[in-house]
């Protein structure tokens, strides 16, 4: 197994009849994904999809990485939420969170149209100055204020230093299949189009077009990562809690949750889960957080976090319990050098590798926070291989849809996030909002 869960850390804070009582629950869960004959069961394409992919569009998307990887300095991937999330998770946890600096033979890969800050898209478009600059724009409708913007200055940016057909050939578009003015804009242009397929919500589609092409053009074996996730979803194929690890995990928070626990931290000991960390907390927190439900999904980078919100954790309120991924193989080996006059202490660490140390803040801190009232749930996970991350993608996801449907929430809706896009809409002037526009004035004015 690619990834196994530990869970000698929160035996301690589970009745002897939590796992059996809840069991029925999750079953009936698991049965709804199979069956997909639950609540917004539409968007359950992610649960097949290492198997049965397009595969005529997976030829396509390694062809473009590779057009892409000759052509380019840098490549812009424009999207927000699911639509840049897991491919920059993917890149920062296969190569590095300093990707962009190493040196390498593919291209740079940055993001843009997940915010509004000018400054942050200023700095973006001074960076492409004098570099050989693709374009990857995700977006299923095309009309989504943060990456359309975006998409708008590095369209014009391209066709001012390579003519409109020279910008064709280094514009790539992720959109809907027939529909939406974003794939009829990309069809009258000329544009290279792939899919996000009408079946797979946002946060779900890593493993689709959205994420595998950036993460194919950063160089990443996209074969493998879909390996792991089909290995994966051999693995849970199970419908019992002993046996499905994902099934275990759901089971272990919706039990935490019904004792009070209505935050879980997810925990890392390597930077390069911190954007893996930012892809998990919006899928659990899109898909459980509504009917006034839902777990509090937050992350933390450890040993850094210990210095800061450590104290909390330890001491804090007790409505909380933490998930840590244990990567147990580092990509790289340092050893700690001997200090002659010993200034630190430390030499009783010289010889040792890094990795050991990490290793050991990992323990001590499970033991102590343990000790401090807060349950653990510990994933242990091979390494940072592409197989691995698609076992991992694949693992989060199925608990995800577990979990929900335990919970007894759509797992694959989110209503909530449409309130702010209306006001902001009509605090822009967009035709047709005059009237809301009116109300929050006046609601802002009091």
């Amino acid at each position: 197994m690619t990834l196994k869960i530990n869970d000698k850390y929160i035996k301690d804070f589970l009745a002897a009849e939590d796992l059996a009582g809840i069991e029925p629950s999750v079953k009936c869960a698991i049965a709804q994904v199979k069956n997909k004959n639950g609540l917004g069961n539409d968007f359950l394409g992610w649960a097949d999809l290492p198997v049965n992919y397009d595969k005529e569009e997976f030829a396509r998307i390694k062809v473009a990485a590779e057009k892409i990887k000759k052509s380019c300095d840098i490549l812009v991937v424009i999207g927000i939420g699911g639509s840049y999330l897991g491919a920059r998770a993917a890149i920062e946890f296969v190569k590095s969170p300093m990707y962009n600096e190493k040196k390498k033979d593919t291209p740079s890969v940055y993001f843009a149209g997940n915010n509004i800050c000018s400054s942050a898209l200023a700095e973006l478009i001074e960076l492409c100055e004098g570099k050989d600059v693709c374009v990857n724009v995700i977006s299923k409708s095309g009309t989504t204020t943060e990456p359309a913007v975006a998409f708008r200055i590095f369209r014009e940016l391209l066709e001012k230093k390579y003519g409109e057909d020279g910008a064709k050939e280094r514009i790539f578009v992720t959109t809907d299949k027939a529909r939406g003015t974003l794939k009829a804009f990309a069809t009258e242009k000329g544009y290279e189009t792939f899919v996000v397929p009408d079946d797979v919500g946002g946060r779900y589609s890593v493993l689709t077009a959205v994420g595998l092409l950036p993460i194919a053009a950063a160089g990443c074996d996209i074969d493998a990562m879909m390996a792991g996730a089909a290995a994966a979803r051999e693995a849970y194929s199970n419908d019992t809690i002993e046996n499905n690890d994902a099934a275990k995990y759901a089971a272990l928070r919706n039990i935490m949750y019904r004792k009070g626990k209505t935050t879980e931290i997810l925990v890392s000991y390597e930077n390069a889960m911190l954007m893996m960390n930012e892809w998990w907390k919006q899928l659990y927190g899109e898909s459980e957080g509504k009917d006034n439900m839902g777990i509090f999904p937050a992350s933390v980078i450890f040993s850094t976090d210990l210095h800061s919100l450590g104290q909390y954790i330890q001491e804090g309120r007790r409505n909380l319990f933490e998930t840590v991924i244990n990567i147990e193989k580092s990509n790289d080996t340092v050893i700690i050098p001997n200090d002659p006059a010993n200034i630190d202490g430390l030499n009783f660490l010289s010889g040792e590798e890094l990795h050991k140390v990490n290793n050991a803040a990992m323990n001590a801190t499970l033991l102590a926070h343990v000790d401090g009232g807060v349950p653990n749930i510990v994933l242990d996970i091979a390494d940072r291989s592409e197989y691995s991350f698609g076992w991992l993608v694949y693992f989060f996801e199925l608990a995800c849809a577990i979990s929900g449907y335990t919970l007894g929430v759509n797992p694959f809706n989110q209503p909530g996030v449409e309130a702010y896009k209306k006001n902001m809409y009509a605090l822009l002037g967009k035709p047709g909002y005059e009237a809301e526009k009116a109300k929050l004035e006046a609601r802002m004015s009091k």
